[in-house]
């Protein structure tokens, strides 16, 4: 008989935003901070990285704050530092949430490639780890994901597909 867990589910509010790149999904606790951002289309798997991180989650339809919602909405209209009062938590492995914070560290209308990364973190031979990391990310576009490139400087794995991460570059001022 399989076992069931007895852990009370992660209880997360859940937002619909609609963005120039499509409906973006806010999720965010009760103390009001971001804890997935992604897109309508791949709610599917936000929803398995929320099990992945969190255990048993429960989402509820709920207002994401006014705050986040408008900083959202600058960045898309272009005020790039809106991003960066945003308010986010993240669960994941040690590694994880480095590679993660190091991501929000990238400045706006640049980009590093998964091995310039790596090196920054002080793990240069993790490549393929902060790749896997990456694309683990729940909170896209303000943990800047799709600031990582390949080495020779082409676009390659971004969760939400890759044009919406030339449209985030070029939003950015990347020539992609």
């Amino acid at each position: 008989m399989p076992v069931r867990s007895t852990k009370t589910p992660e209880r997360f509010g859940l937002d619909r935003m609609a963005t120039p790149i499509g409906i973006a999904l806010l999720v965010t606790d009760a103390e009001g901070n971001l804890r997935a951002l992604d897109w309508e289309d791949y709610e599917h798997r936000m929803r398995e990285l929320l099990r992945l991180h969190y255990g048993a989650v429960e989402l509820s339809d709920q207002p994401a704050p006014t705050a986040m919602r408008i900083a959202l909405s600058g960045y898309f209209d272009g005020d790039h530092d809106q991003l960066s009062g945003i308010a986010w938590r993240i669960a994941g492995t040690p590694f994880q949430q480095k590679v993660w914070t190091a991501l929000a560290k990238i400045p706006v209308g640049t980009t590093l490639s998964y091995g310039a990364l790596a090196a920054r973190i002080d793990t240069p031979k993790a490549i393929r780890a902060v790749g896997h990391a990456n694309g683990s990310n729940p909170i896209s576009v303000v943990l800047p994901c799709h600031r990582l490139i390949g080495a020779d400087g082409s676009l390659v794995k971004y969760g939400g597909g890759l044009e919406r991460k030339r449209w985030l570059l070029r939003h950015e001022g990347v020539e992609v």
